[in-house]
């Protein structure tokens, strides 16, 4: 999670290549927030350290925001940024429900700044 942890309270870029209601390429549920991640980042996975991104209403290209949380998977290396406008805050209890169409096969912790 050190990898992760720098971004919480900050202002991060975010990259959206899964908008709002699209399919997932391989388990083909559709997302119901936009999902993206940080450019030229590296999490333990490989991939780009990955992002949802809450409280936005219609499909993104690319999102500027606030780092409110993390989503720490405790059984996979895969840290979530949860991002959203400055003006916006939301729960745990919110954050665990926007992201349960993914998040519901991993056991995590939310970690706050």
């Amino acid at each position: 999670m050190n990898y992760s942890k720098p971004f919480l309270g900050k202002t991060v870029s975010v990259k959206i290549d899964r908008p709002l209601g699209t399919k997932h390429p391989k388990h083909k549920y559709i997302y119901p927030i936009n999902y993206g991640f940080v450019p030229d980042t590296k999490a333990p996975d490989g991939a780009e350290l990955e992002v949802y991104v809450l409280g936005e209403d219609k499909p993104l290209k690319e999102f500027s925001g606030k780092c409110i949380a993390i989503i720490h998977r405790t059984d996979d290396d895969d840290d979530k940024l949860i991002v959203c406008r400055d003006d916006l805050e939301f729960t745990d209890e919110q954050i665990r429900e926007l992201t349960h169409f993914q998040e519901q096969w991993f056991k995590s912790d939310i970690i706050r700044p």
